[in-house]
């Protein structure tokens, strides 16, 4: 094996690796929004695991965050929680730094 394949090879390495955290935080961030969004709208128990499951397939329907987000946005206005936009995507963007940190600890 060549340097070239070396390098090659750590560089695919890192990727796999990247991607794999890039997966397991996301997931993470979208169950700790199910939990804060569905505790804002009273779930509890079963209810709240069946909705953190539907968020965490929501952001399945797109590439990127706008789908969590707009899932997320639309429950709660559907239940009558008022929570701006702003609240929404700064508990997205806390989550995902706690599962960062969490999974690198």
């Amino acid at each position: 094996m060549t340097t070239f394949d070396k390098r090659e090879k750590a560089y695919e390495d890192m990727f796999a690796r990247d991607s794999e955290l890039k997966f397991k935080a996301e997931s993470r961030r979208n169950k700790a929004l199910a939990e804060w969004a569905g505790g804002l709208m009273g779930l509890t128990g079963p209810a709240l695991e069946d909705y953190v499951k539907e968020v965490r397939k929501a952001d399945l329907a797109e590439k990127g965050d706008d789908d969590v987000f707009r899932k997320v946005q639309a429950d709660l206005a559907a239940k009558g929680v008022q929570v701006s936009d702003t609240d929404i995507r700064q508990v997205m963007h806390e989550s995902l730094a706690k599962a960062v940190n969490d999974l690198q600890a």
